[in-house]
Parts: C-alpha cells; sequence; structure tokens
C-alpha cells in the first residue's frame, strides 16, 4: 500500500472512530507498527490528528480530510456509489457536481457516458473535464478551498442564482436525519445549498462513513435532499430515520 493510501485510510479511520490505537492501525493498514507510528507522525505534523501515547485522536470535534488524501482512494464503495449515481442521470441533462471524491468519480463515469452539461465549483473536477468533448462545462467562479479544490462563496452562489440544474450531486461530510446535511466549511455549506437551491433534484453521494454523522456547518434538512446513495456499510436504524424524512435511499 502506498504511503498517500495509508495516511487516507488513517484519516478516515480516525474520522469515523474518534481514534485509534497503534496495533489496530497496524492491523487494519497490514504495516508494522513502527511504519503506522511514523505514518502517524507525519499526519500530526501536518495538523491533521493530535497522536496519543500509543495511538491519535481527532484534533477537534471532527477533522476534514483534506481532498488530496481522498482523492486517489477509489474504493469499491464509493465506486460503487458512483456507478449507481450516475446511473440516475438522464440522456443530455445539465447536471450540477460540488466537490468530493465521490462527486469526482461520479464526473468520470458522466464524461465517459456523454453528452453531458456540467455546472461544478470543484477546480479538479473542471481539470479532469476541460478537454472532454463530450462535456459541455460551467465552471462556478469563487474563493477556492485548498482542503477541497473547491470555489465557494458570494460568487459561487451568484453565479448558481443564474443557473438551473436538472440533478445535483453533493459530497457531503455527514447526514443524518436529526442534522441534515453538513460539512465542515460555512461558506461550502453555503454554496452548497445554492446548488440544491437551484436544482430540480437534489442527490447526496456519501459512504457509510458520513451516515449519522454531523460537522460544524449545515447545508440543507434531509427533506431537502430527494436521493441518498450509499453503502452497505452503513447504520439501517438511521437510513430508516432518513428515509422517513421522505429521502429515497438507494443502497449499493
Amino acid at each position: 500500500m502506498l504511503r498517500s493510501d495509508r495516511h487516507a485510510r488513517i484519516l478516515e479511520h480516525v474520522a469515523a472512530q474518534g481514534s485509534a490505537d497503534v496495533t489496530q492501525l497496524s492491523r487494519l493498514l497490514g504495516v508494522s507498527q513502527a511504519t503506522v507510528r511514523r505514518d502517524l507522525r507525519q499526519l500530526s505534523d501536518q495538523r491533521l490528528l493530535e497522536r496519543t501515547h500509543g495511538g491519535a485522536v481527532l484534533g477537534g470535534l471532527s477533522i476534514e480530510v483534506p481532498l488530496q488524501h481522498r482523492i486517489d482512494q477509489r474504493s469499491p464503495q464509493k465506486q460503487a456509489i458512483a456507478q449507481a449515481a450516475a446511473g440516475l442521470v438522464p440522456a443530455g441533462a445539465v447536471v450540477g457536481l460540488t466537490g468530493g471524491s465521490t462527486t469526482t468519480e461520479v464526473a468520470r463515469l458522466l464524461a465517459d457516458r456523454g453528452p453531458v452539461t456540467i455546472v461544478t465549483n470543484a477546480v479538479n473536477i473542471a481539470a479532469a473535464l476541460v478537454l472532454r468533448p463530450t462535456v459541455t462545462l460551467i465552471v462556478v467562479g469563487g474563493t477556492a478551498r485548498s482542503e477541497s479544490y473547491e470555489l465557494v462563496g458570494p460568487i459561487a452562489e451568484k453565479t448558481l442564482a443564474d443557473h438551473h440544474t436538472d440533478i445535483a450531486f453533493l459530497g457531503v461530510d455527514g447526514i443524518s436525519a436529526v442534522h441534515g446535511c453538513t460539512t465542515h466549511d460555512q461558506l461550502e455549506a453555503a454554496t452548497d445549498r445554492a446548488f440544491a437551491g437551484h436544482s430540480s433534484r437534489t442527490v447526496v453521494v456519501a459512504d457509510h462513513t458520513k451516515i449519522g454523522r454531523a460537522t460544524f456547518a449545515r447545508i440543507c434538512p434531509t427533506a431537502g435532499v430527494h436521493t441518498l446513495v450509499t453503502d452497505a456499510g452503513a447504520p439501517r436504524g438511521e437510513l430508516d430515520a432518513i428515509a422517513a424524512d421522505g429521502v429515497r435511499v438507494t443502497v449499493v
């Protein structure tokens, strides 16, 4: 396993569980405890987690795993979620895409299928699609967030207010029946809310680690979501509660 892949697995595990010890991570990653300690030291130096005696914990209420640690981790669950999500898009649709590792995979699939019009605030998605002949690409401007490669803020929101999409895919950091869809950054939450507010249909793509989780900034209540696509690792009780709010839940 590459170091970048190990770091992504460690960050996602600690974000989901709240803490982890060296022995646990060694078994999870299939590497020596010495390698895990070295990885934890590097991640701590980047202030992505806080080391403890024998392991690591979250540095605050929750951590945002930077996209560069997630983008190459194309797990089978995320690929399956993206495949199901792309299947919801009719031919010739206008599609909104926020940033995130799973939405990036959706973008790849839609570009391969084409023709499609994509409206996005994610600079990594825009860079991947700009030369695709079957994609009409509209990039939303704004202030760049290095953590998510997204353009956010008033400029992005104004641009989105002047456009309408048939379907918008939101990448979130958490979704629960109680707290709705949430993310780590206030500006990003407002921009995501604009994507949802100017689309005929809003679809949240989120793997099981995001289900039942709440982070700092609220995007919208679950009642504002038409469909949630997730994987079989998601807690059944939470999915039932989300479905009770009128959300169509698809489990892959």
